[in-house]
């Protein structure tokens, strides 16, 4: 059975309607919400590094246009100069639409893909959500408080190469979509940004050394199959380890729980019949 399009696609002016209402909404909360946000930038960095990760720039992503992960890479570029260096001071929160603002022609973004009701589509700055996903996945290795996170509602492409566990991502969209964390710790953090041939490079780096640490592992991962569609589940947990004492877990948390439609067959449904 065809899927029936929501108000918002049949006419296309009450979703630009919605969009920009919700947008000046978050603009008059950046002035009232009563949070100090990040906005410090340094270009030495801070002396101990929490955590560093990369993420390969062009992925295969389906039958999905080649340009399209090019133009990325451009959006990617100058969208991560507005973040690397952000220094995150005790009090202070990191607000990722405010510091990259909107994306547009204008000041240099491409066409590229985003993720929208349930399909892949070009978009201008399309592609910058895997900033997102790289600092969320160092923030949740550190002792910063995420405050608002988003992630999409539906897996779209078969892994391919995957490394972080499934859900573990962070999606924006400017600007009520948004991914914030606050430092509610006495410290001060700083993320750093940075391109290689292959990759987006990242680390979060903090001004006093800690003598604990984070793991983060993925459990109970299931692809499930329900009324002809496909589902994919799992949780996502941390330890957390004391450096000095051998690696002794003092504390484990449920950090995300997962469940998403998935667009495509799983590999272990694919031999199967009804």
């Amino acid at each position: 059975m065809k899927k029936r399009k929501l108000l918002s696609q049949r006419h296309p002016f009450l979703y630009f309607l919605a969009v920009n209402a919700r947008r000046i909404k978050r603009q008059l909360e950046w002035v009232f919400d009563g949070k100090k946000y990040a906005k410090t930038k340094a270009s030495d960095k801070l002396d101990f590094r929490i955590k560093k990760h990369q993420s390969v720039l062009l992925k295969k992503l389906g039958d999905n246009n080649e340009q399209l992960q090019i133009n990325k890479v451009t959006n990617l570029k100058i969208a991560s100069a507005k973040i690397n260096g952000i220094i995150i001071k005790p009090g202070e929160t990191f607000s990722f639409c405010k510091l990259v603002g909107l994306p547009t022609k204008e000041k240099g973004y491409l066409l590229g893909m985003e993720l929208s009701f349930g399909e892949a589509k070009a978009g201008i700055g399309g592609g910058i959500c895997q900033i997102s996903n790289l600092i969320h996945w160092l923030v949740i290795h550190s002792p910063l408080t995420v405050t608002e996170r988003y992630h999409h509602s539906f897996d779209q492409f078969p892994d391919d190469g995957r490394v972080l566990p499934f859900g573990s991502g962070a999606t924006v969209f400017y600007n009520y979509l948004d991914y914030q964390f606050t430092n509610n710790t006495e410290h001060k953090f700083q993320i750093n940004l940075w391109f290689t041939d292959k990759c987006l490079e990242g680390e979060l780096r903090i001004d006093t050394e800690l003598n604990y640490a984070y793991h983060v592992s993925e459990k109970e991962h299931q692809f499930l199959k329900i009324d002809h569609q496909f589902y994919r589940k799992n949780e996502i947990w941390r330890d957390k380890i004391l450096k000095f004492e051998g690696g002794k877990v003092v504390a484990t948390e449920l950090i995300m729980k997962n469940f998403a439609r998935v667009t495509y067959t799983p590999a272990e449904f694919l031999d199967t019949t009804e």
